[in-house]
């Protein structure tokens, strides 16, 4: 797993390259968010089992047909397996937050999920709409927390549905 510091020096160096503006402009951004990102890996390790148990709750209201019989989060066994791969998303977004690179999640969450699911009958949509509710519920416990710009948050959730939607097409 790569940071975004990490990566940035890895494709400059890669092409015989000095740091040029640009570069600059990207590690400045990412050291001027760093406590933003620590503060938020914070409250989202503080609150995961909360947000996990909110983001079951209203993806369920939004899709009901879920845990109804023959849904995919129909029996207890399988609204465990739901709500246990929420909170691995969710974790793997703060790894992915704090490192402000997307690598952690495209090699230990994305890569071969896919076939996962399928394999499983696992439908993407739901999935999709899950993470989307986390973020919104990550975002309004940073508010909470008085963490005022959380632009950075959006970042590993819209890359993880983003990821998943375009596996879907």
């Amino acid at each position: 797993m790569r940071d975004a510091v990490t990566n940035l020096i890895q494709n400059y160096d890669s092409s015989g390259r000095y740091l040029d503006r640009n570069a600059l402009d990207t590690l400045k951004s990412y050291y001027d968010t760093g406590l933003a990102r620590v503060q938020a890996a914070g409250v989202v390790n503080a609150n995961a089992a909360s947000i996990v148990k909110q983001a079951g709750l209203r993806l369920f209201e939004e899709i009901p047909e879920l845990i109804r019989p023959g849904g995919n989060a129909y029996t207890t066994r399988r609204y465990a397996a739901c709500l246990r791969d929420m909170d691995y998303y969710l974790r793997y977004a703060t790894y992915a937050l704090v490192a402000g690179s997307m690598d952690v999640l495209d090699e230990r969450v994305l890569q071969g999920l896919r076939e996962t699911y399928n394999s499983l009958g696992v439908p993407i949509g739901p999935t999709v709409s899950g993470i989307q509710i986390m973020k919104e519920i990550v975002k309004e416990e940073m508010a909470s927390a008085g963490i005022e710009d959380t632009t950075f948050l959006d970042q590993p959730f819209d890359h993880m549905t983003r990821e998943l939607s375009e596996q879907d097409l």
